[in-house]
């Protein structure tokens, strides 16, 4: 290990500037007001070259001897003279979509050749900055015989300058910025930007031949805009409060319309309709997002999207009487009136659970009718033959690392979010334990394939169960021990508790934890947060410890739940007894303050796993405990119950999606334990104001440019263009995966056909778009703006972030929502349209689904066995073609209405056959807000055009308003197609850069 110095240099500097050390670094600096995803790195240099940032980058040195500094503008800088440098990770810059670098420089010469940095792949091609005398610093863009340079002048030595280099590969500059200040913007359009580095080759240095100081140096992914630059000039220099989540101006631009014109059929608007809603005192009205309209032309639909004021509160319902709401309708002048009757408080009426799944071994996926392989299989395939690869002492590592066991010879870490001194390890392992439970219990089709995972599961519950049973027990027998959860002390020699968690700062006396603890790091971050502590990479700040905890308590009860290993239950109801000891102590207020403390405050769905494990154990602790994780502000507005969710108040806006999406499903898992009517108001508002006020196309909910945090809600419902389509990227995958989550949950309620018709669209157009083409590697984000590309990542599932973990679970249980069932086993529901086999053990038959779906606009099921009950065939919303059933060969003679359930209730015998035929129509699905930009569908599957380069406007075309098809040409059964010589293809295989957004003309 380099041995670290540290030197302090004061000066009179300090004093004339007037900047304390607390005022410079006031907060967690990591955001600036900017979306962390757009973060790659940050160095910092306190003592260390670590990576500041969440993606754990860190740096190493050429030198045995390393000094820092602290003076008087910076708590904290690294000391250059010339012969140190830094080395970053190789993998650094890999699938970048753009580039920024700022940081704070003081150069102690004006000599030439001192390099800030060079980033290269070959040694034809560099990225660099190099002073190159007369106070001015060169910034240079090489690719074989191609060069581009710019300079910064005026970089005076001995004083603090801010440099930024911002390299837009969508708009094809190179910008530089000296203290905040635009110096020079250069074409590179003679460069070719997306191969500028690679996987294999990288060499990424910082500091060669400079004789200085250096002081937060970071990297972005994205092009950061003046108002950004801005920001962290202005931050670093105390006259600006460094903040989270929020931002003073737009991150960038979109394209600008004229909100006061008419797009696509909104031109041919003629009449809108007003509407009559009811509601009861308290509760505010469900506004129906699409009302009647009709149109001056015969146009494909007889609705209009309406956008209604969204209210933070129920102050206009808590009387009976009448009010009236006036929405409006893009780019229109229509003010379409919902008239409201606000009635008395009645008892309120949920629904009870009519349907269940099928376990995941009762239903089988198979080819195609045409002999290949579905997507389904493909994905599924690519996930389980990389998870049988693995090893489970990579993924128990940080485990045995927390309490300080010797690791089994070969082992080696993860990497990503469960290094060491990530705070967030073990994560990765809760997934993994999911993911292998699903994938045993998938696998009987091979079962050499299936004993591998049994194994696996047996052997992570037992090494886990070993560890648990040390926590709160002495080491050596008569030693001191802290059996009771609430009474753990700071780590030995400490007065403080502390998310350190290097190797010489990891506290391991796990016999000081409490009873039944088990997870990747000591109990201090439960503990730092019940005490206010925020998240950062600060050893004072946390990441996220419930949220990690769920992963791995739900991974426990999913391998229970497939295997019966006792084992797996114990630990898992240790654990919760401990949390339970802890949170039952502590008062209303100070859960309210750590369920909305910004990602540190970060629960995941541990709120459902508790619940799960009272309904399992009949324990009414657990239930208990799950409430305690209630996010009451979200719930219920305040304290008191004002409003909020239960009262349909949107009191998400602007908030972390996916922390709040699984802490929803825990509320749905509340009503199942505990018949609260309340949780499933919950559940189901959010569900519906999600899905229509803040989806985009293709099932991803995330993506806000304000605030300016790619993993927000736009801070406004119904603004996804003013608000939306960040630079940084939108739809995080895991968002979706819980989104489903939920959509099925609630469906086993209320058989609402437009469930499962999200359900259908997210499944087909995110998730199964997410994985890349000849890998299991997978997206975080997906990005749609013009000329995006997605990002995939985690091949050899060697490092995980939070989407990487929810892949593995999402590709191991991909057969888990074909088919549902009534409780009394009197009713089957078909609700997707893929080649499987489902075995119905309580009706005694089996049922085969043979199709080529989406490839095909039909499919057949086949009874064997016999039996009577009721069949429900999902038809849906997109069907508005025509939809004709078969059974036996027989045409059936029966309405059929696009967006429902056709219900076929008869005595079935053995090889009875329905079939079912949908043609597929195109269609359009516009941003509510600015409805011209729009996304093309054939059915279900959304049409991405393949773009051979970035964008900075949407791709123009033109329909026919009456007929959207007449101007498109090309092959159904290939699902490619060609408009005005752009080729469109599913978007679940696209794989380079692609627009999925449009900017579309209607035209008679």
């Amino acid at each position: 290990m380099k041995r670290l110095q540290l030197t302090y240099l004061f000066s009179l500097l300090f004093f004339v500037l007037g900047i304390s050390n607390s005022t410079a670094q006031s907060g967690d600096q990591m955001l600036d007001g900017i979306g962390e995803t757009g973060l790659i790195a940050r160095y910092i240099f306190d003592e260390n070259t670590k990576d500041w940032s969440r993606n754990n980058l860190h740096a190493s040195t050429n030198a045995e001897e390393v000094n820092f500094v602290v003076n008087a503008q910076f708590e904290q800088a690294l000391q250059l003279t010339g012969e140190t440098y830094l080395s970053l990770p190789q993998t650094t810059l890999n699938t970048i979509e753009s580039l920024s670098i700022s940081a704070w420089v003081q150069l102690n010469t004006n000599e030439k050749g001192q390099e800030l940095f060079d980033f290269s792949s070959s040694s034809n091609t560099h990225f660099s900055a190099e002073t190159v005398g007369d106070e001015t610093i060169k910034i240079g863009l090489k690719q074989g015989p191609k060069s581009i340079s710019v300079s910064i002048p005026d970089v005076a030595p001995n004083q603090w300058q801010h440099l930024v280099i911002v390299l837009d590969f969508t708009t094809q500059n190179l910008e530089t910025y000296l203290n905040g200040r635009l110096i020079a913007k250069q074409p590179t359009a003679a460069l070719d930007l997306n191969s500028f580095f690679d996987t294999e080759s990288n060499k990424l240095t910082i500091g060669k031949n400079v004789n200085g100081l250096l002081h937060d140096f970071r990297i972005y992914r994205i092009p950061l805009r003046q108002n950004q630059i801005e920001t962290i000039y202005n931050n670093a220099l105390g006259k600006e409060e460094a903040v989270v989540n929020e931002r003073h101006e737009p991150e960038d631009n979109l394209q600008v319309f004229d909100k006061d014109v008419p797009q696509l059929y909104n031109q041919y608007l003629s009449n809108v309709a007003d509407v009559t809603v009811e509601t009861v005192v308290g509760q505010l009205p469900r506004l129906p997002r699409f009302v009647d309209a009709t149109y001056k032309l015969p146009v494909n639909t007889s609705q209009v999207r309406v956008i209604w004021p969204a209210p933070k509160d129920n102050s206009s319902v808590l009387q009976p009487g009448q009010y009236e709401i006036t929405g409006s309708i893009s780019g229109t002048s229509f003010k379409p009136k919902a008239t409201v009757l606000v009635k008395a408080v009645q008892p309120s009426k949920t629904p009870v659970r009519k349907l269940t799944s099928f376990a995941l071994n009762e239903v089988n996926l198979n080819n195609t009718s045409l002999g290949d392989h579905s997507k389904f299989i493909e994905n599924r395939n690519k996930f389980i033959d990389t998870l049988a690869q693995t090893n489970p002492d990579s993924f128990l590592y940080m485990f045995r690392n927390a309490f300080g066991q010797e690791q089994p010879e070969g082992a080696t870490p993860l990497g990503v979010w469960d290094t060491q001194e990530t705070k967030l390890r073990g994560h990765a392992t809760g997934h993994y334990l999911t993911a292998i439970a699903q994938a045993y219990a998938s696998t009987g089709y091979d079962k050499a394939l299936q004993k591998n995972f049994e194994d696996k599961m047996n052997y992570m519950v037992n090494t886990l169960y070993d560890l648990s049973q040390l926590s709160g027990k002495p080491k050596t027998e008569g030693g001191a021990y802290v059996e009771d959860p609430s009474s753990v002390p700071p780590g030995p020699g400490s007065t403080a508790y502390t998310s350190d968690l290097s190797e010489d700062g990891i506290r391991t006396d796990y016999w000081n934890w409490g009873k039944g603890f088990i997870s990747a790091y000591p109990p201090d971050q439960f503990i730092m947060l019940e005490h206010g502590a925020k998240y950062g990479g600060q050893e004072t700040q946390v990441w996220a410890p419930y949220y990690t905890l769920h992963k791995i308590l739900a991974g426990l009860i999913d391998v229970y739940e497939v295997s019966g290993n006792p084992k797996a239950l114990q630990v898992a109801e240790g654990m919760a007894a401990w949390v339970h000891t802890r949170l039952s102590k502590l008062p209303t207020e100070t859960l309210i303050t750590m369920w909305n403390t910004y990602i540190a405050g970060e629960l995941g769905g541990i709120n459902e796993s508790l619940a799960h494990l009272h309904r399992i154990t009949g324990k009414s602790e657990y239930l208990e405990t799950a409430k305690l994780f209630d996010n009451i502000k979200v719930f219920y507005g305040d304290a008191e119950h004002t409003h909020g969710l239960a009262k349909n108040v949107d009191t998400y806006r602007g908030l972390h999606a996916n922390q709040h999406i699984p802490q929803i499903m825990g509320a749905l898992e509340l009503y199942r334990n505990s018949n609260s009517p309340e949780y499933y108001h919950i559940a189901d508002n959010f569900w519906y104001k999600t899905k229509n006020d803040y989806m985009y196309s293709i099932g991803g909910v995330a993506g806000a440019r304000n605030p300016a945090n790619a993993e927000c809600f736009v801070a406004q419902p119904a603004t996804l263009y003013e608000n939306g389509l960040s630079a940084g990227g939108q739809n995080e995958t895991c968002g979706t995966y819980n989104m489903l989550k939920l959509t099925r949950g609630l469906f086993f309620y209320n058989q609402q056909p437009e469930l499962m018709d999200y359900y259908e669209q997210a499944l087909y157009n995110q998730i199964l778009a997410s994985v890349a083409e000849n890998s299991p590697a997978n997206t975080y984000h997906i990005p749609l703006r013009p000329g995006s590309r997605k990002q995939f990542s985690n091949a050899d599932m060697s490092g995980f972030t939070c989407c990487n973990g929810t892949a593995i679970e999402s590709s191991t249980k991909l057969q888990n929502s074909i088919y549902f069932k009534s409780v009394d086993n009197k009713a089957l529901y078909v609700n997707l349209f893929v080649p499987s086999t489902l075995t119905w053990k309580e009706q005694d038959v089996v049922i085969t689904q043979e199709t080529s779906f989406p490839r095909e606009d039909h499919t057949k099921l086949t009874v064997n066995g016999k039996g009577k009950f009721e069949l429900n065939l999902r038809i849906p919303g997109w069907a508005t073609a025509g939809v004709e059933l078969k059974i036996n060969g027989k045409t059936q003679k029966i309405a059929i209405e696009a967006g429902s359930y056709l219900s076929l209730d008869r005595k079935w015998k053995n090889g009875d056959t329905i079939e079912l035929k949908m043609p597929f129509t195109f269609h359009l699905d516009p941003i509510m807000d600015q409805e011209n930009i729009a996304s093309l569908f054939y059915g279900p599957v959304l049409l991405a055009a393949q773009e051979d380069a970035p964008r900075t406007d949407f791709r123009k075309i033109t329909l026919n308003a009456e007929d959207l098809g007449k101007t498109i040409t090309g092959d159904p059964k290939a699902l490619e197609f060609t408009i005005d010589g752009t080729t469109f293809k599913p978007f679940f295989e696209t794989y380079e850069r692609h627009s999925v957004y449009l900017d579309v003309s209607l035209k008679n």
